[in-house]
């Protein structure tokens, strides 16, 4: 939770709580047999350092990033690029494992690492993407009994609605900000 809260604050601090997070999920995804989603975990603490780089000294001028919309070819190349991972990582799972819900476990692994890339780079898009994940997510861990994750995952969904919120509000300013500067 404090990863998801710093994050929607914009504090670059979320991103050590990130990989605190990820690294207990990783242990809790493995013990349920959902491969994919522990393994993703594995993904995140390296996605997370980079995260916490860029929301530093990725904006302009190596400073702070401010939230963007995700440039189109991007959205669509992430989009065709989690189909795909999620059908091949599906049928790995399924042929390969004993995992409990391949498909499922391999769309919201593929998603998820969509909306933490476009949120590395504070593009607001992430948050709605994460809506529907976190949807999934809460589906999947019902249906598995791990009734205290879902909880949690639908908890990530309405934090998810004001992330949202809040970085539309974040972003209009800023464009209201540069607006102003260019007059």
């Amino acid at each position: 939770m404090a990863y998801v809260i710093l994050a929607i604050r914009e504090s670059a601090w979320c991103w050590p709580f990130g990989i605190a997070n990820a690294a207990l999920f990783l242990v809790v995804f493995a013990q349920a047999r959902i491969y994919s989603n522990a393994a993703l975990q594995a993904v995140y603490v390296v996605v997370s350092f980079y995260g916490w780089y860029e929301w530093r000294h990725g904006g302009k001028d190596h400073g702070r990033l401010a939230v963007s919309r995700a440039p189109w070819r991007w959205l669509v190349g992430l989009a065709a690029g989690a189909v795909l991972a999620s059908l091949a990582l599906g049928l790995l799972l399924k042929h390969r494992t004993d995992a409990a819900l391949p498909f499922p476990d391999a769309a919201t692994t593929a998603f998820s690492l969509a909306a933490q890339w476009m949120a590395t780079r504070k593009w607001i898009e992430n948050w709605l993407l994460w809506v529907g994940v976190d949807a999934v997510y809460v589906a999947m861990y019902v249906s598995q009994r791990l009734f205290p994750t879902a909880a949690l995952y639908a908890a990530f969904l309405v934090l998810a609605i004001f992330g949202f919120r809040e970085w539309r509000a974040s972003m209009r300013t800023g464009e209201a900000a540069a607006a102003g500067a260019t007059r």
